[in-house]
Formats: structure tokens, sequence, C-alpha cells
């Protein structure tokens, strides 16, 4: 069988904090490593949606509502569903990295930059 958990593939998280929220595979490791000897993957996802506004709100109250919050995490492919949807990121691969984890400055950084990083489809955010 092919492998199809390929970078740029959006998949819907299964279980965790995370669950039911939409994301991308930014990389992908299908024989596993020795810290984690099964096969996962690095994605980063939307973890809160912008909501829906209308003409009749004021400006800020506009700008609270079309806030993005995005996640970036290892998961087990078991616990990820690959949908048929891909997208193709410029994410910088230099950037994700296991150092990424071990500092918490780092991961913030990364996180802001996958939320405005991301070339958002209309179907990523319904």
């Amino acid at each position: 069988m092919g492998k199809f958990m390929k970078p740029g593939k959006v998949v819907l998280v299964l279980a965790g904090r995370y669950s039911g929220r939409k994301a991308v595979i930014v990389k992908n490791i299908d024989d596993g490593t020795s810290d984690r000897p099964y096969s996962h993957a690095l994605v980063a996802g939307i973890d809160r949606y912008p909501r829906k506004v209308t003409a009749a709100m004021g400006k800020k109250k506009i700008a609270k509502r079309s806030k993005i919050k995005s996640f970036v995490k290892v998961y087990n492919y078991n616990h990820l569903m690959p949908t048929r949807y891909s997208v193709d990121i410029p994410l910088d691969k230099t950037v994700v990295n296991k150092d990424v984890f071990r500092d918490p400055a780092l991961k913030r950084k990364l996180k802001k930059k996958s939320a405005y990083g991301l070339s958002l489809k209309n179907w990523l955010t319904t």
C-alpha cells in the first residue's frame, strides 16, 4: 500500500486535547525513532477558529472574533484521520525540529508563525 501521510496532507485529530480539530502534517516519520518507536507526524493545526461576524458589530468586536489560535504537536498515526485534501505550505523546515519541544519560547514562536503563515483555504476554517 502506498504512503499517504505526507507533508501538506490535511488531517483531523481524533484523540487528546485537540480532538476534532483540523491540522496539516508538517513532517512525517513512518519508521519511528528511538524515543518514539511508532509511526508519527508533526502537525500544525487550528485550535480556535475565527467566529462569525456581521456588519452590525463594531471594529473591536470583529477584530476579537477574527482571531485564530494554532497548535503544534506530535501525534501517532492512529490518532489522525487523513482527509482527501492537501495544501502547499511554505513552512521553514529548519525551524521545526526536536529543540522546539524542549524550549517553550521556541514553541510559542513556532505556533505564532504557523498561525499567521498558513494560506488558509475556505474549507480549513469551516
